[in-house]
């Protein structure tokens, strides 16, 4: 291939986003603060490319050709209306559309097998223009993360549509083992594109004009797949596109240097193609005067309604009554953890921690947890539910980051107890909030938190004790406080976009000039 790349030329990037269409934290906070970060570097064009991982999409518009160029705009428009009804239910159809498209489902997963294996034919990927349907593009992908402001920012950007499903190219490439010693995954037609972006391994190849990236955020379904959902379709789709980006000779900015140590450990070849790019922390964390009170309207308005997950109440009077009680108090004083409800978060072990605090040192002490329901949680939930019961511990569901700020300004500690992570936004969150994180000693919260956390063995009840008796109630803990504080706004600083974006920026550089050589 000719080297004609130069440097002033727009890096036209296309960023998967279907992890976006997910909840509030973790990896789709972290796709829409690229997305974000990528529109504000002027040497990059970026569009989106729309995917689910299960609904077959509708189609949008195609690039040239004499029936799209004299297309009328009404026509246009009518398709990308299509793509987003598509999203939820199957569009209108008529008879033949329906004929087609029972034909298409019963055929396509072998269709694209066969494709795929022969080497026949890409996935086609179709135009969706926003002018006219920001309020679909912002509201769907980033109104979760981002703030009002960056509405113009990030909401008039173009997409590309990938109708095919995510899982089912995931079934394609496990499908090629039963004929080849490699995973053989779809080709994606990248075509135009200087470089795509794929979040965590993904299931395809692009165009040998296309830099490939992938953005890599833990090894967790390979090293702990005893903890993982699905595991064993879960470990093997992640292990296999891993090995197929491996080798497609696709790049990987992981998002910390544990993580690309994970990476290696797997596929050493990968070395000179691994770079560490933290993840961004979102702007809405930050120090506030906001009051204390406020903590006692976000923690009822959130609470998670769920059967289960709160007190059996005979009346609403009763409810309400339950509440004055539990959360109209003098001095609210609270353990703060955030994180979906999963094993290897280690829940309990907080749990257990808190229990012997609130035993021997701090009778008032309560614990706020938020974060969504994730899976085998049976053991967790019902460990909970006593305390809920009792008005000790509140569960709380989709806190939009304003709220949360405010959560972590005003707790006691937050506390990370998780047994294996890639980055762990919530520590970071904490500290850039004023408040005070407590971490389970794993080498990813040594690397991003550095000497700002205070850390304990993540499988020792009497080691988190100890940390927080250390961090809250020894004497001189109020100095130990506020030192803590002190370095986590240094830390936090770290992770700012104007911090990491000029890395995104070089690194992009360099994979799309070693792409043209």
């Amino acid at each position: 291939m000719t080297c004609d790349f130069k440097e002033t030329t727009k890096i036209k990037v296309l960023l998967e986003m279907r992890p976006a269409l997910e909840g509030f934290a973790g990896i789709p906070q972290e796709v829409r603060l690229l997305f974000r970060g990528l529109c504000k570097i002027d040497a990059i064009e970026i569009e989106g490319m729309i995917q689910t991982s299960h609904r077959v999409l509708a189609k949008g518009t195609k690039d040239g050709g004499y029936f799209w160029k004299n297309t009328t705009q009404s026509r246009k428009i009518n398709r990308y209306s299509r793509v987003i009804i598509s999203l939820a239910e199957q569009p209108h159809r008529n008879i033949i559309d329906l004929i087609l498209d029972w034909i298409e489902r019963r055929m396509a997963s072998t269709k694209l097998l066969v494709f795929t294996l022969s080497g026949l034919n890409k996935v086609r990927l179709t135009r969706f223009e926003s002018d006219t349907f920001e309020d679909f593009t912002w509201r769907t992908f980033f109104s979760k993360t981002l703030p009002a402001s960056d509405f113009q920012l990030v909401s008039k950007a173009n997409h590309r549509i990938c109708s095919i499903p995510w899982n089912q190219m995931h079934t394609v490439g496990l499908n090629s083992l039963n004929v080849s010693t490699s995973p053989i995954y779809p080709r994606l037609d990248t075509k135009g594109f200087d470089v795509f972006i794929g979040q965590t391994p993904y299931p395809a190849r692009v165009d040998p004009g296309t830099a490939f990236v992938i953005r890599y955020h833990d090894a967790i379904p390979v090293f702990m797949p005893h903890t993982i959902p699905e595991k064993s379709k879960h470990q093997a789709t992640h292990f296999y596109a891993l090995m197929s980006n491996v080798n497609s000779g696709a790049w990987f900015a992981c998002v910390s240097e544990a993580t690309r140590q994970d990476l290696l450990r797997i596929f050493p070849e990968a070395e000179s193609r691994a770079v560490t790019i933290h993840n961004m922390v979102s702007q809405h964390y930050f120090k506030d005067d906001t009051s204390s009170r406020r903590v006692l309207e976000i923690i009822r308005a959130r609470l998670y309604e769920t059967s289960g997950f709160l007190p059996n109440f005979f009346s609403l009077r009763e409810k309400e009554n339950f509440y004055k009680r539990s959360l109209h108090v003098s001095q609210f004083r609270y353990l703060l953890m955030v994180s979906t409800i999963e094993p290897r978060k280690n829940h309990t072990r907080l749990l257990a921690a808190w229990e012997v605090v609130k035993a021997d040192i701090d009778p008032g002490l309560k614990i706020v947890i938020v974060g969504t329901l994730g899976w085998d949680i049976s053991s967790t939930t019902s460990a909970f539910k006593p305390w809920i019961d009792r008005g000790e511990l509140f569960m709380l569901n989709a806190v939009p980051a304003p709220d949360l700020r405010v959560l972590y300004r005003h707790a006691a500690a937050t506390v990370c107890p998780s047994l294996g992570e890639g980055f762990d936004f919530s520590g970071v969150e904490s500290m850039a909030s004023g408040g005070i994180t407590v971490a389970s000693d794993i080498p990813v919260h040594r690397e991003v938190y550095e000497d700002a956390a205070e850390y304990f063995d993540p499988y020792s009840t009497m080691s988190l004790v100890k940390a927080l008796e250390k961090v809250l109630y020894i004497p001189g803990a109020q100095l130990t406080q506020e030192a803590m504080r002190n370095r986590g706004e240094k830390v936090a600083s770290r992770y700012l976009p104007e911090k990491l974006l000029p890395q995104w920026e070089k690194f992009l550089q360099r994979v799309v000039r070693e792409n043209v050589k």
